[in-house]
C-alpha cells in the first residue's frame, strides 16, 4: 500500500500562513528547494484542498521564463508528472492537466487510492490534511520549519486531533530552516 505523506512549510510557531494569509516568509532557498525536489520524487498523486491547488497550479505553466533556476524548473517537471486530486465544494472545474475534481474528502476513497497506487500520495493544505489526520490516513509528516514566528494564522497540524509522531529524520539548512520528518504512529 502506498503511503499518504503530509508536507508543509511552517513558521517556528507552527503556522503555514500568517494571520493575513501571507506566506511570503516561507519562500524556500535554493538549498531547501533542491531538498524538497528530492522528497517529492516519490509522489505519484497530490491531493489538494482548493486554496493549496490555487497556489500550486502556478507549476502547470510551461513558460521557462517563470522558473527562477534549474531547481525551480526541476520542481515544475516533478509536479507536472504527478496526478492531482482537488477536493473542493466551491470550484466548478479545474484547469490543470492530470487533475481530477472531487467534492469532498472521502476517507474510504482515499484509502482505496492508497491501496491501488504504485507511488506515494501527498496531501497538501493543512485544512484538508486535518481531515485525513482525523480519519487516521496520514502515514508521514514532513515539516520545513522557518526561523520566523508569525503569531497566528493557519496551523500546520490539526488542533483538535492528537497525532502521535515518531521522529525519523532531521536536517538543518544553512538558512536556519529545519526539516523534520515523522512517521505517524499507528492508532
Amino acid at each position: 500500500m502506498a503511503r499518504l505523506l503530509y508536507s508543509a512549510i511552517a513558521s517556528l510557531d507552527g503556522y503555514t500562513v500568517d494571520a493575513s494569509g501571507s506566506f511570503a516568509w516561507a519562500a524556500p532557498s535554493e538549498e531547501v528547494h533542491a531538498f524538497v525536489n528530492d522528497r517529492e520524487r516519490t509522489v505519484g498523486t497530490y491531493v489538494y484542498g482548493r486554496r493549496m491547488w490555487e497556489v500550486m497550479r502556478y507549476w502547470a505553466s510551461d513558460d521557462p521564463a517563470s522558473d527562477r533556476s534549474s531547481v525551480s524548473a526541476e520542481y515544475r517537471r516533478i509536479w507536472q508528472s504527478a496526478d492531482k486530486v482537488v477536493v473542493s465544494g466551491s470550484l466548478a472545474a479545474v484547469d490543470t492537466p492530470r487533475t481530477q475534481l472531487v467534492r469532498d474528502l472521502d476517507a474510504a476513497d482515499l484509502l482505496q487510492r492508497k491501496a491501488k497506487a504504485s507511488a506515494d500520495l501527498g496531501i497538501g493544505g493543512p485544512t484538508l490534511a486535518a481531515q485525513a489526520f482525523r480519519a487516521g490516513l496520514v502515514d508521514e509528516v514532513s515539516l520545513y520549519l522557518h526561523p520566523v514566528s508569525v503569531g497566528g494564522g493557519t496551523p500546520a497540524l490539526p488542533r483538535d486531533t492528537t497525532v502521535d509522531l515518531r521522529l525519523a529524520e532531521q536536517h538543518t539548512f544553512g538558512d536556519g530552516v529545519v526539516f523534520l520528518r515523522y512517521e505517524v504512529a499507528p492508532t
